[in-house]
C-alpha cells in the first residue's frame, strides 16, 4: 500500500554513536561504554575498542577515541584498514555542524586509462595486486585534521600508543589467521609483506601467534615525532617512491606531497522525521542510501508481508545500483546530478516497482536537471560519540584483504589496492563485480568511486544516531536494511542488525541472500522472478544508539563473535 505520510517513531534509533548517561552494550569486547556513560565505541576488533576506551579514560573525547581506534586497527586489523589506505568520515562536531571528511586515495600523476592494458589486452589482476594497484593514501591527513579540529589530545599521542602495540605484538585471532591462510600465495610475492605475515618457511602464521611489527611501530613513531610531512613527502614517501621506481610502479614522492584532504558538505535527506547525513561523491553510499529511502518512504513497510518487503528492497537496490554504475564518480571529474536524491525522482522510480514481480532494469535512469544541478567539485567501520555532541562515523579501508599485498620493506605499512575501485575499463567488473562507466574512469589525481556509507542521523536538530558498515558494495545495503528494520519495523538495535540480509547490485542480475534466510521466503522471492545466489554471512555494521530515556546502547556486528570462533 502506498503512503506518503510520516509514520511512528520507534523507541530506539540505530547504529554507531555514543552515550550520555547509563548505557547498554551488545557485542562484548567489540562495543563498550564508559562507566560514567560519557563515551562509547563500537569497532570490529577488541584491541581497537580498548584503545578508544583508553583515550576516553585519559580525558579524550569521541574524536580522540575514533582516531585511537583507527590507528590501532592498522596494527591488529591490517588486512582491512590502516594508514596505507583511505577513509571517509561524517562528523557531527560539538558546535552542531556536520562535516564530511574525504581522506580517499588519489590516483598518481602518472595514472592513465590504459595503465592495465598490455598489447591491447586488459589485465584486471594489475589493478588488484602489486605496485599499479596502489592509490595515494589519505587516512593520515584525515586523522591529523580531525585531531587539530576537535580532539583533546594529540595525533602523536595516539600514534605512540598504537606503535607500542605494534612493537610488543598481539595474538592473531581466527579472522586474521583465516585471511593470512587465504592470501598466503599472494603475500609471498612481496618480500616486505612476507617478512611480516608469513613464517620463515613462507607459511601463514597460525591462530595465537604473537605478531610483532617493529617497522610499522617505527613508521608510527616517525610520524608522531616529525609530523605528517614525514608521510606526505618525507621519509615514508621517499621509501615508497624508490620502491615503485624499481618495481615498475607509477607513484612518486611528489604524488604524496601533492595529496590534499577535502572537506565536503554531506548529503542531506529526510526519512520518517529524521535528518540523514551521508557522504557525498566520490562515495556512492550517501547518495544511494538517500535515494532508496526516498523511494521506500512511499510505502508503509510494516504493513507488507516479509516476502513483499524483501522483494521491494531488492527492486529498490537494483534501481539505485544501475544509477550508480552510470552517474557516480569523483565530482571534480564527473557531473553527478543532485536530482538522484530528489523526491520527484523517487516518485518516478517508485512507479516502476511492482510488488508482484521483478522489473526489468536494462540501464540507468535520468534524474531531473541532470546537467544543471550537480554535486560540488570540491573497510572497516568505527563508531564513537560523546556527551559534548561529537559524533563520529568513520569507514576506513585498504580495499580487499591486505590491499595490494605490498608492504614496502622497512615501512611495515600495507598499501591499498584502491585503484581497482576505478572503472579500469568501462563495462569491466572490479573485484566486487561492480560495473562502472566513464564517470569513474581513471585520471591523474582522481579519487575512485566508493560504497562507504558513514552516516549520522539527527532528530529535532540533535544528533541521535550514527552508523556505517564494512563489506564492499554491501555497505550501502547493510545501512539501508538496518535503518528499515529499526525505524520502520521498530526492531531493537541488535535484532535490526541480526536480521538476514539481502543484496542486489544490478549486475549481475542476481539477488544475493544470506544462509539464514528461510526457504519459504526464498521460494516466494523466486516466484516473483528473482534469481537467488547464496552468500555466507557478510559485512560488519558498528552501532550505538540513544534511546528515549537519554541512554546510549553500543552494539557491534552480531556476526563477529561467531566468525572469530570458526576454525
Amino acid at each position: 500500500m502506498l503512503l506518503k505520510t510520516r509514520t511512528r517513531f520507534p523507541a530506539f534509533l540505530v547504529f554507531s554513536a555514543l552515550c550520555l548517561t547509563a548505557a547498554f552494550v551488545r557485542g562484548g569486547e567489540y562495543a563498550q561504554v564508559t562507566e560514567s556513560g560519557d563515551g562509547a565505541v563500537a569497532t570490529v576488533q577488541p584491541r581497537a575498542t580498548e584503545a578508544a576506551m583508553k583515550a576516553y579514560a585519559q580525558g579524550g573525547n569521541a574524536i580522540d577515541a575514533a582516531v585511537a581506534a583507527a590507528l590501532t586497527l592498522g596494527v591488529v586489523d591490517g588486512h582491512n584498514s590502516g594508514i596505507g589506505g583511505g577513509l571517509f568520515a561524517v562528523v557531527h562536531w560539538a558546535d552542531g555542524r556536520v562535516e564530511a571528511i574525504d581522506g580517499r586515495e588519489m590516483a598518481p600523476a602518472g595514472a592513465h586509462r590504459d595503465m592495465y592494458v598490455r598489447d591491447g589486452e586488459y589485465h584486471p589482476e594489475l589493478s588488484k595486486r602489486g605496485p599499479l594497484a596502489v592509490g595515494i593514501p589519505g587516512s593520515v591527513a584525515a586523522f591529523d585534521y580531525m585531531m587539530e579540529k576537535g580532539g583533546k589530545g594529540s595525533l602523536a599521542q595516539h600514534l605512540r600508543a598504537a606503535a607500542d602495540l605494534a612493537e610488543n605484538g598481539f595474538a592473531i585471532d581466527g579472522i586474521f589467521a583465516r585471511r593470512l591462510k587465504r592470501h598466503a600465495e599472494d603475500l609471498r610475492a612481496y618480500p616486505g609483506t612476507a617478512a611480516i605475515f608469513l613464517d620463515p618457511e613462507g607459511q601463514p602464521w597460525p591462530i595465537g601467534h604473537r605478531l610483532k611489527q617493529p617497522d610499522l611501530a617505527d613508521t608510527y613513531r616517525s610520524i608522531a615525532q616529525k609530523g605528517t610531512s614525514y608521510f606526505y613527502g618525507g621519509g615514508f614517501a621517499r621509501a615508497v617512491g624508490q620502491w615503485m621506481e624499481k618495481n615498475d610502479g607509477l607513484i612518486t614522492r611528489e604524488d604524496f606531497d601533492a595529496y590534499k584532504l577535502i572537506r565536503r558538505r554531506p548529503v542531506v535527506s529526510e526519512y520518517r522525521g529524521y535528518k540523514v547525513y551521508g557522504f557525498p561523491p566520490p562515495s556512492s553510499g550517501g547518495v544511494h542510501v538517500a535515494q532508496m529511502l526516498n523511494i521506500l518512504e512511499g510505502y508503509d513497510l510494516s504493513e507488507l508481508s516479509e516476502a513483499d518487503r524483501y522483494h521491494l528492497l531488492a527492486e529498490v537496490m537494483k534501481l539505485a545500483f544501475a544509477d550508480r554504475a552510470y552517474w557516480l564518480g569523483d565530482p571534480a571529474f564527473a557531473e553527478v546530478p543532485k536530482g538522484l536524491i530528489s523526491d520527484a525522482y523517487a516518485n518516478t522510480l517508485r512507479a516502476r516497482v511492482s510488488l508482484k514481480e521483478t522489473s526489468s532494469v536494462p540501464d540507468h535512469s535520468t534524474p531531473p536537471k541532470a546537467q544543471e544541478e550537480l554535486f560540488g567539485k570540491h573497510t572497516t567501520h568505527i563508531a564513537t560519540a560523546d556527551q559534548e555532541g561529537n559524533w563520529v562515523a568513520i569507514t576506513s579501508t585498504v580495499n580487499t584483504n591486505f590491499g595490494s599485498k605490498v608492504v614496502v620493506p622497512g615501512t611495515g605499512v600495507v598499501l591499498n589496492n584502491q585503484m581497482d575501485d576505478f572503472s579500469a575499463q568501462p563495462g569491466e567488473p572490479n573485484a566486487y563485480g561492480l560495473i562502472g562507466a566513464e564517470a569513474n574512469s581513471i585520471a591523474p589525481g582522481k579519487r575512485p568511486l566508493s560504497s562507504m556509507s558513514p552516516t549520522v542521523l539527527t532528530r529535532d536538530g540533535k544528533p541521535v544516531l550514527t552508523l556505517g558498515a564494512a563489506g564492499g558494495p554491501t555497505i550501502i545495503t547493510q545501512v539501508l536494511q538496518t535503518l528499515v528494520n529499526h525505524i520502520d519495523l521498530g526492531m531493537g538495535l541488535e535484532d535490526a542488525m541480526r536480521m538476514p540480509r539481502i543484496h542486489h547490485q544490478w549486475r549481475p542480475d542476481e539477488l544475493f541472500v544470506e544462509k539464514p534466510l528461510i526457504e519459504p521466503l526464498r521460494e516466494a522471492l523466486r516466484e516473483k522472478g528473482h534469481s537467488l545466489r547464496q552468500l555466507g554471512d557478510y559485512g560488519s555494521t558498528q552501532a550505538i544508539e540513544l534511546n528515549e530515556r537519554g541512554e546510549f546502547i553500543s552494539v557491534a556486528e552480531p556476526r563477529l563473535e561467531e566468525r572469530n570462533q570458526i576454525d
